[in-house]
């Protein structure tokens, strides 16, 4: 059977068991979560934000109401910290939506 060679340049292994998913010339390559800005602080903030803002925004436009557990940032901060916590660049998602439609529009470019 032939060798997967395509994604090789993606995966880098990392200390132990653990692999880590590299996007050549993202911002966050090489980073951990922690480092990115989605710390302690920021589970205390997105759990403030979703108990002040509940609903999924994406929902609410089309008739529906649906719980969030999302906070999403409207702009990407591509590690701005000052735009990473912005709350007027935050909206509150449910997972389906981030995951789907939040993604779609990036990648179409129209996200923010």
């Amino acid at each position: 059977m032939a060798r997967l060679k395509t994604l090789g340049s993606r995966i880098k292994e990392c200390a132990g068991s653990r692999v880590k998913v590299v996007t050549p010339g993202s911002w966050r390559s090489g980073m951990t979560s922690s480092q990115r800005g989605y710390n302690y602080r920021w589970q205390r903030a997105r759990e403030q934000y979703l108990r002040d803002h509940p609903l999924c925004v994406f929902c609410a436009k089309t008739g529906r109401t649906t719980a969030a557990n999302v906070v999403d940032h409207i702009v990407a901060h591509r590690g701005d910290k000052d735009l990473f916590w912005n709350q007027d660049n935050w909206q509150s998602l449910c997972k389906l939506c981030h995951d789907s439609v939040k993604q779609a529009e990036e990648a179409a470019g129209l996200g923010g």
